[in-house]
């Protein structure tokens, strides 16, 4: 089963090309809590759930833990004290994860962690993609092309680096010295910026590191949502400016929202890792439904999401597999 889109608003309506969980013997009460929603991934995965559960007769209990861990876990215990029969959650990092699938399994709720894995992969249904192989797709990519233009000298490359404390920053980082790592003899050592996933402090770092490396040739960020801020940062220096055009700086992301595709397309950004949300929202609802009906209480499951690299060769082929590129062509950037 796929999921097919369209927009109502700014937000996904998403349902199924066949009727929704077909055969499951009565409605179910979920709980679904998220840390927040300050992506558009964050947000189209957010309405992906809701909608479609809700569409098809189950109840949904939506908590907003406004990034604060310990607010989460009192709300997914409130959950667990109304008798849900089942948790979604989006946690703020992976140690509080671990903490909240083990309340609900102590308790004997099902629980299926979306996107941000706990720290234990042994316990609860984890739909997480591989960010590490889709990092490395996108970067092997701008790598090559860096390579490619300038084959007779050695190269700088940047990377803009999550909060470390969540292991899909440190996929992402880790998937960047991967792919730079195949062609060592071209690249000089990385600088690293730090963002924590907060874009103030991406903005004050990256001024600081491009101040003091202004001859960068490749800038891997480890969220799309950065890439507004990139933008403030090298359109001052002449240094944002699209493919074929002297000073293009070889970028790619990773998320593949609607500012990558677009981007991509106008040529500033030439690659983006994308996490497959259609599919990882499926498997988190079909995972969790499944138990629910099963009568299976503590349910354990690693569900993993390839991705892909989205770039400037392939857009043609592959845009409306995007996420991104789905909300572009309806018109979300201009709303």
């Amino acid at each position: 089963m796929r999921f097919r889109t369209k927009l109502i608003g700014a937000a996904f309506a998403v349902t199924s090309t066949s009727m929704l969980f077909a055969g499951s013997a009565s409605a179910a009460t979920i709980c679904f809590a998220f840390q927040d929603l300050e992506t558009e991934f964050w947000v189209a995965g957010h309405q992906a759930i809701t909608t479609t559960l809700t569409e098809a007769g189950h109840t949904v209990i939506e908590r907003n833990a406004n990034e604060d861990a310990n607010r989460q876990l009192e709300q997914v215990r409130d959950c667990i004290a109304q008798g849900v029969d089942g948790i979604i959650i989006i946690p703020q990092d992976g140690d509080s994860a671990t903490t909240i699938v083990g309340e609900a399994q102590d308790n004997d709720v099902p629980i299926a962690v979306f996107n941000r894995p706990p720290s234990d992969l042994s316990k609860g249904i984890i739909v997480v993609a591989d960010n590490a192989s889709i990092a490395a797709q996108a970067v092997d990519f701008v790598a090559q092309e860096a390579i490619a233009a300038n084959p007779d000298r050695m190269l700088t490359p940047m990377v803009i680096v999550g909060d470390l404390s969540d292991s899909n920053a440190v996929g992402r980082r880790d998937g960047f010295y991967e792919a730079i790592g195949r062609y060592a003899d071209h690249f000089n050592p990385a600088i690293e910026v730090a963002s924590e996933w907060d874009a103030a402090t991406a903005l004050a770092n990256l001024e600081a590191a491009i101040t003091a490396n202004p001859d960068i040739d490749v800038l891997f960020t480890s969220s799309d949502f950065l890439f507004p801020t990139i933008r403030s940062v090298l359109e001052p220096r002449g240094m944002w400016v699209p493919a074929g055009e002297e000073g293009h700086v070889l970028m790619a992301g990773l998320d593949g929202d609607a500012t990558a595709c677009r981007l991509i397309k106008d040529g500033y950004v030439d690659a983006t890792g994308v996490q497959d949300l259609y599919f990882e929202a499926e498997a988190a609802m079909d995972a969790i439904l499944a138990a629910i009906e099963a009568g299976e209480a503590q349910p354990n499951e690693v569900i993993a999401d390839p991705g892909f690299a989205l770039t400037s060769a392939n857009i043609g082929e592959r845009e409306m597999d995007m996420w991104g590129c789905v909300l572009l062509s309806e018109g979300f950037l201009d709303r």
